[in-house]
């Protein structure tokens, strides 16, 4: 599969302007899992709206075909897992996303601190590795059913340390639930302030009570809470 550059691959998606109809205070980016796109994630953002009425959402499609499924797409391939493969995949792709980012921030004329990066299973994968490593600090990170690869290399290319919500099912049979404790050990050693929960019954997904705890997280770190 022919990878991508920051140079020759733009990143676009389904969005919501926000339900207020006023100009976006903040900024929720969703990326989704492995053999999905945009469509998946900015399905919730009409439960965040409620809730944020003033935020804009945006799910961006990932830029390459899925090359384990004949529909969808991936950030990066998933065919070999081994460690040093995947964290090679996310950096390559990465300039991309982060271009996206700062192209969407630029678009609804905020700055880091109003966005709220969040993403399930691979995009899980891809939040909690960019996220850490952009050159200026978001709202916070939420990563439903993912994984933090390479705690080692982020330890060392950690840039900032936003506050982050991990969020697993205890019956996930695609991505184990024992990566949720690994994440958190891993981000807790590096000062990061993590919010974690395993939701029992739940397998590879995100349920109304994810939902609801995202969108307490994004209040919180968004600054509603002081609001209200």
């Amino acid at each position: 599969m022919s990878e991508a550059t920051s140079s020759d691959t733009t990143l676009s998606g389904p969005r919501q302007e926000p339900k207020s109809g006023a100009p976006a205070k903040e900024l929720v980016i969703m990326l989704h899992g492995l053999g999905a796109d945009g469509q998946d994630l900015i399905s919730l953002a009409p439960l965040f709206a409620n809730a944020m009425p003033d935020a804009a959402f945006v799910a961006p499609d990932a830029p390459f075909p899925c090359d384990m499924a004949p529909y969808g797409r991936q950030w990066f391939s998933l065919q070999e897992r081994e460690k040093d493969l995947m964290l090679e995949g996310m950096r390559t792709v990465s300039p991309v996303l982060e271009q996206f980012i700062a192209d969407e921030l630029k678009r609804y004329n905020l700055s880091a601190d109003r966005l709220v990066l969040m993403g399930f299973s691979q995009g899980g994968m891809m939040t909690l590795h960019l996220g850490t490593r952009l050159k200026d600090r978001v709202a916070g990170l939420i990563s439903y059913s993912g994984m933090l690869i390479g705690p080692g290399e982020m330890a060392r290319e950690k840039v900032n340390t936003p506050p982050v919500l991990v969020i697993h099912g205890a019956e996930d049979n695609v991505v184990p639930v024992q990566a949720l404790p690994a994440a958190v050990e891993a981000l807790e050693s590096e000062g990061f302030t993590v919010y974690q929960q395993v939701i029992d019954g739940l397998g590879h997904g995100i349920d109304e009570n994810g939902a609801s705890m995202g969108i307490g997280f994004c209040m919180e770190v968004l600054g509603y809470a002081e609001k209200a």
